[in-house]
């Protein structure tokens, strides 16, 4: 029936968009072209899409309308079922009530404005751009797939009744507010993300990330999803200049997908941990091989017996060429040094301390996480035990070492293993500040660099696992923020204490490439993706999904799939620039190449070398697994 003409009024059309409708039976058509419209109805705008009219179609119809509902309140029962610091569950109720799908009628739909939550922008890669819109309700509606283009202009036309905030750690998400709503203005504070109504999430989360990340993040899931830019932000994602544009392109649009085939993922084994030192030592105590200690220590870890002398040369405690001498001098020097910083905040009296709120905030937080860091351990288990004390003291004497950045909690995580295995305050601390310097960048204000490797992760799942992608792309999990902790603690949670020795000394190794971290949590997502495509996860059951996983992953598996995926990755011919980069691998000029900062160390190119030995005539990618000592 035609709408009346006093209570509608069409803003926007568009011919040529195809409804994607998932349909599983080969008599059904998967896509059915029709007109996406922006209209008024009764004043109030809706996005609709009909079919054309070519011949009836039966099928399930969604229809999305605003109810008038009371605001929500927080669900104070809800129980998680795990550690709730690492919980990003929503445990917030939506702010209205939302009408179940409703089945009648064709594939037509109409979504008020006012109920539409997200916009997912993406591309085939045939070129054909298409949109996924999400109400406030949760319900996704079938994709939307533009042949003739349009979307900039449909996104214009919306931008008239509502805003659109893009991601930047998820380039392809917008989320919707109206131009009356403060939500992008508003202070986390107001949004009563932390009980106590302190100081804004920002300045809280240098002092506690993980409680403020998956604990105040927690109570509203789409924050964290979201990631939003300032208003004011450019609305539009940088064309990679060194990516040449697809015919049909439209601005905003970007494209993240490996261009070639990467041919077979060759099989990899792992091999014995290093189990001699003294062998690798001239009669001065020089380290002769240094090189081939990490290729051991890579492809096998180290025997424990020989971790407390190997950890401090992997962490630059010690210089790889230096003689037992020089070590000698300069333990004797850190030692001093280190007590210089002990004595600093050991000598702050009660009422000095009470003008010093940062180190006093520093100080509740380290006893705070001090009394609950990896206690199931017998080095750190009870009450009175003196690993708490030595965790305590080097955790303060760190905060004297590096005062801006102080103490964050997280760096309990990252001390207790160099704690247990050096069994010294001194060697402990000095392997901290090495180990910082790794990783400092993820506890910084800014997050910047967390931000950075969700990129980099995403772009090489993309290369590696399009379909995994786009199945997390649908269930607004694209920006992989279930991660989040992986990377910034190095996997401390989710694998056991013993594992994590072995881990992190690979890790520490610094090879094969750059950002191998990256490529484990590649390999872990690899390994869910038959729980994960085809089930029935939602974003919230993904999350609780992949928390549910800690003590439960197999670390060989993992790291044998890390390294098949490297070398997987490294074989081929055309990998794609962006994702070259993440490996360490991309030389951007020709003039660039001899550099010592573009080469690849003489050990990665060993172990690639090693990987592409072998008769490769059957498959240019396919090459002999690699063998090392």
């Amino acid at each position: 029936m035609e709408p009346k003409v006093e209570n509608y009024k069409l803003i926007f059309e568009k011919e040529g968009v195809y409804l994607h409708t998932n349909a599983k039976r080969s008599n059904q058509d998967t896509t059915i072209p029709g007109f996406i419209r922006i209209v008024e109805r009764a004043g109030e705008p809706a996005l609709e899409w009909s079919p054309l009219e070519d011949e009836g179609r039966s099928a399930p119809a969604v229809f999305y309308t605003k109810k008038d509902g009371e605001g929500g309140e927080e669900d104070t029962n809800f129980d998680p079922g795990y550690e709730p610091d690492w919980a990003v569950i929503s445990t917030v109720k939506k702010d209205r009530e939302h009408v179940p799908v409703k089945e009648s009628g064709p594939w037509s739909f109409s979504l008020p404005l006012s109920e539409l939550y997200s916009l997912r922008r993406a591309r085939f890669s045939l070129g054909r751009n298409f949109l996924v819109l999400t109400s406030r309700g949760g319900h996704p509606l079938p994709a939307l797939h533009f042949h003739r283009g349009g979307t900039m202009d449909l996104l214009k036309a919306l931008q008239r009744y509502i805003i659109l905030a893009q991601s930047p750690v998820d380039g392809r998400l917008h989320l919707a507010y109206p131009h009356d709503s403060g939500a992008l203005s508003q202070s986390f504070d107001e949004l009563q993300l932390q009980d106590d109504g302190g100081s804004d999430l920002v300045s809280r989360f240098i002092q506690d990330p993980y409680a403020t990340t998956f604990g105040g993040f927690s109570k509203v899931t789409n924050f964290f999803k979201g990631a939003l830019r300032p208003p004011e932000s450019p609305h539009r994602i940088a064309q990679d200049p060194n990516v040449p544009p697809l015919a049909d392109e439209e601005p905003g649009f970007e494209l993240i997908t490996c261009g070639a085939e990467l041919g077979p993922r060759p099989e990899v084994t792992r091999g014995q941990p290093l189990d001699k030192w003294e062998e690798f030592l001239d009669r001065e105590g020089r380290v002769q091989n240094p090189d081939r200690i990490k290729e051991l220590v890579f492809r096998g870890g180290i025997t424990p017996s020989l971790r407390k002398e190997a950890w401090k040369f992997l962490l630059g405690f010690y210089p790889w060429n230096s003689t037992a001498k020089e070590r000698e001098d300069i333990l004797r020097v850190k030692t001093d040094e280190y007590f210089r910083m002990k004595v600093q905040w050991k000598s702050v009296s009660e009422e000095q301390e009470m003008r010093n709120s940062l180190l006093r905030g520093y100080r509740s937080l380290i006893e705070r996480d001090v009394s609950r860091t990896d206690r199931h351990n017998t080095f750190f288990s009870g009450n009175d035990n003196p690993g708490l004390t030595l965790l305590h003291d080097v955790l303060m004497t760190y905060c004297m070492y590096n005062f801006d950045l102080g103490y964050v909690q997280g760096m309990s995580d990252l001390l207790a293993p160099l704690l247990f295995v050096t069994q010294n305050e001194v060697e402990s601390f000095w392997c901290l500040t090495g180990f910082m310097e790794l990783v400092h960048q993820n506890f910084e204000e800014s997050q910047e660099a967390m931000k950075q490797q969700l990129l980099q992760l995403s772009i090489l799942l993309k290369a590696l696992d399009p379909e995994l992608c786009d199945y997390l792309d649908s269930q607004d999990s694209g920006s992989l923020c279930f991660c989040f902790r992986w990377l910034l603690i190095w996997f401390k949670r989710e694998f056991s204490f013993e594992d994590i020795l072995t881990l992190w000394e690979v890790l520490w190794s610094r090879l094969p490439c750059d950002n191998f971290h990256l490529l484990i949590a590649c390999s872990i997502l690899e390994s869910q993706r038959g729980e994960l495509i085809g089930s029935d996860h939602d974003f919230n059951t993904i999350l609780k999904h992949i928390n549910d996983l800690t003590m439960k992953l197999d670390l060989q598996t993992v790291l044998c799939g890390a390294e098949a995926i490297y070398l997987q990755l490294a074989q081929c011919k055309e990998l794609p620039v962006k994702v070259q980069e993440v490996l360490g691998h991309y030389v951007p000029s020709s003039s660039e190449e001899t550099s010592p900062d573009s080469e690849a160390s003489e050990t990665q190119r060993l172990l690639l070398s090693q990987a592409q030995a072998g008769d490769t005539s059957a498959h240019p990618a396919c090459t002999a697994p690699p063998t090392y000592p």
